[in-house]
């Protein structure tokens, strides 16, 4: 499946084609995407979709089996030097030195950034409230988080790749991560690329967003142009139906008699005339959450079940 894509000179990613099998099981399936730049760009898919297996080839950790990856237009297995320098990381367990105190971590890793920027670094420190003195070992998993992406956002790098940064921690450090996160993007047009399996998160942050599932990539493009696309409507029929209607373009329906609840995709404008002709009417309508079109859009282009279901009776 296509989907529209900025030019590769507005691209910080591009991925055309990448497959990557583990043993017999394909993880990521002929997946093509290109990551704005100055975007905050999500990646959601549930756990074991291939989120974090696409995000090591973005860093080179991992080399294409079919396809190509380029980062800043460059194979970044075939150039890390010119790739990784300006990339910042935080991955869902960072690994960090527990002996050290946070100070002396901030000037570790600083020395590994000729671009860190020193009073960025301690804004953010300040701002996380990571005590300079204390021990890594000792902060809490969210102090860690936070520790963790100070590291890597203090060079100001033209990419922070974000994975599952959030994941495990409580609403307050989720809150904390994702505001740094937007203000990551308002500094000087960088670019995010942000993976999680919570919807809500990629929902709050985003302006793109691409759906994984099973490896396969289910919908990409702009959050906005994707929610415009979708409608939530309810129907009422004058009598009731026996089974579910047929509506071009309906992703799922349930419901039983008189009432029908239907997720479509696109055709807004005909979706009046379409109903009417069946005998109903539209008595209710919202814009459905990424969550609802991610589960209809999964279970309709892989196949996991039909599109039309009606309750259990």
């Amino acid at each position: 499946m296509k989907f529209p894509s900025p030019s590769s000179a507005e691209a910080v990613v591009s991925i055309a084609g990448l497959s990557r099998r583990f043993g017999s099981r394909t993880v990521l399936n002929e997946l093509s995407l290109h990551v704005p730049r100055g975007s905050v760009f999500g990646l959601v898919g549930e756990n074991g979709a291939g989120k974090t297996t696409l995000i090591k080839h973005i860093l080179g950790l991992l080399r294409a089996e079919q396809g190509t990856v380029k980062v800043f237009g460059i194979d970044p297995v075939a150039d890390p030097v010119s790739v990784l320098g300006r990339i910042g990381y935080l991955s869902e367990q960072p690994d960090l030195p527990g002996w050290m105190r946070v100070d002396e971590f901030i000037r570790y890793t600083q020395a590994f950034y000729p671009k860190w920027d020193v009073a960025y670094a301690e804004s953010l420190r300040k701002q996380f409230g990571l005590d300079a003195s204390a021990r890594l070992k000792t902060l809490s998993k969210g102090q860690q988080a936070k520790a963790g992406l100070l590291a890597a956002q203090a060079h100001r790098p033209e990419l922070l790749l974000l994975d599952e940064p959030s994941s495990g921690l409580d609403p307050i450090v989720r809150r904390d991560i994702l505001e740094a996160v937007i203000r990551t993007v308002a500094d000087e047009g960088r670019t995010v690329f942000f993976s999680s399996h919570l919807l809500e998160e990629i929902e709050r942050v985003s302006d793109h967003v691409a759906m994984l599932h099973r490896g396969k990539l289910v919908l990409c493009g702009p959050l906005d142009e994707i929610k415009a696309r979708h409608h939530r409507v309810t129907l009422h029929f004058e009598t009731a139906q026996t089974k579910p209607p047929v509506i071009a373009g309906a992703l799922s329906v349930s419901g039983q008699g008189k009432e029908w609840r239907v997720l479509c995709n696109g055709g807004r404008t005909e979706l009046p005339a379409i109903v009417s002709a069946l005998g109903a009417r539209i008595v209710e309508e919202h814009t459905p959450s990424l969550n609802e079109i991610f589960v209809a859009q999964a279970e309709t282009i892989v196949g996991d079940r039909p599109t039309t279901t009606s309750p259990p009776h």
